[in-house]
């Protein structure tokens, strides 16, 4: 692993996940503990390769777990119930229960839930007093707040009430932690929790986590413009089943997921392409999910050629160790005294803070930063 401190001199870092008993916060919980066990390599974080030597991000052995969570199902069961699903490897839930209980005891209530009479800064003033109380507690040096809950609808533009994400992070700013948003829902995007954020002094970076589909879109629109061949249409089908499949199949949170992976065509390509996405939800298929693609594009003398791509994986597994990455990177971020979005950031992004750009640029982008944090390190 390429930390950048001693595991036994490192202060401790808190991570406050807002959905901490869905998919993703589990199998980073549990990939962080096996990693920091030795029993797997860290496979897929960016951060454990070489460019991020010397960058004083805070070890994975610091990380501390928390978060708040609507649904009871403890983490050990949790993480069986992932095992099953071939999502987490076989022994691994028995072999760190230890570091799964210790993170479900920080897990409270979420909200709001039905029939919840509170105000929306009663409810902000709640959450983050659990953050303050799990800061304090625990004695992490800081804490970072990363939403992988549902998604949600975007909010009507007259709608009196935040978003529930936006209350979510309402309350990392008034606990003073800085904040990552790795779902298409509106969190801190909203122009006074922004200006909120850079009066307290915060670093951010969001939304709406790149791993699978559109990620593959990033690297292929570059390649068409580069090569001048004209995209005439591009569609896509995404199954899926669990809890992104069940939140997904309200259309309202589908568009709001979509308009992501169609923002990645049109700033890629100058014009948003003919075609759409389809989100099916099938259950059967848990965390599983299968992307397609269908390009149709013009080549020399207006010859029409068709390109078509297969993503088969594991959002969790694909989620997961970016979740991390970005923990870490926001802790350092804001140790080193940066504040505001976080462009650098951006490569881990379908809708990124500071805009588009293409994914290599992006990851030019990454490097950059850290060069930055080398600096203050």
């Amino acid at each position: 692993m390429t930390t950048n401190r001693t595991e036994s001199t490192a202060p401790r870092t808190g991570v406050w996940f807002v959905g901490a008993r869905g998919s993703v916060a589990t199998t980073a919980v549990a990939g962080c503990a096996a990693v920091t066990a030795g029993l797997h390599p860290a496979t897929g974080m960016v951060t454990e390769t070489p460019p991020f030597a010397g960058a004083g991000l805070p070890p994975l052995s610091s990380l501390v777990f928390g978060g708040h969570d609507t649904a009871s199902c403890p983490l050990p069961k949790r993480a069986e119930a992932l095992t099953a699903a071939g999502v987490l490897p076989h022994g691994l839930p028995s072999a760190i229960h230890a570091e799964l209980t210790a993170a479900d005891a920080e897990i409270r209530s979420g909200g709001p839930h039905p029939g919840d009479t509170r105000t929306d800064d009663e409810i902000i003033a709640a959450f983050a007093a659990d953050i303050t109380a799990f800061t304090q507690r625990t004695g992490v040096v800081r804490t970072v707040v990363v939403n992988v809950s549902s998604t949600e609808a975007a909010p009507a533009p007259d709608d009196p009430r935040l978003p529930v994400s936006s209350l979510y992070a309402a309350a990392a700013v008034r606990a003073g932690c800085g904040y990552v948003n790795f779902t298409p829902s509106t969190g801190l995007r909203t122009p006074a929790l922004t200006a909120a954020a850079a009066v307290a002094g915060l670093p951010h970076a969001g939304r709406d986590g790149k791993t699978g589909q559109t990620l593959l879109r990033s690297v292929l629109a570059p390649m068409f413009v580069q090569r001048a061949l004209t995209v005439r249409a591009w569609s896509g089908t995404n199954l899926l089943g669990g809890g992104d499949g069940a939140a997904l199949a309200d259309p309202a949170a589908a568009a709001a997921k979509n308009a992501g992976k169609e923002r990645v065509l049109a700033d890629t390509l100058g014009a948003a392409p003919e075609g759409e996405v389809h989100i099916d939800d099938v259950p059967a298929l848990g965390d599983w999910k299968t992307a397609w693609d269908h390009i149709a594009f013009d080549g020399f003398l207006g010859s029409r050629m068709i390109l078509q791509t297969i993503w088969q994986g594991c959002d969790s597994a694909l989620a997961a160790p970016l979740v991390l990455d970005l923990a870490r990177l926001v802790a350092r971020a804001h140790e080193a005294g940066l504040t505001g979005p976080l462009p650098g950031l951006g490569f881990y992004f379908k809708d990124p803070d500071g805009g588009p750009a293409a994914l290599a640029e992006q990851f030019t982008e990454l490097l950059t930063f850290a060069g930055r944090l080398k600096e203050t390190a």
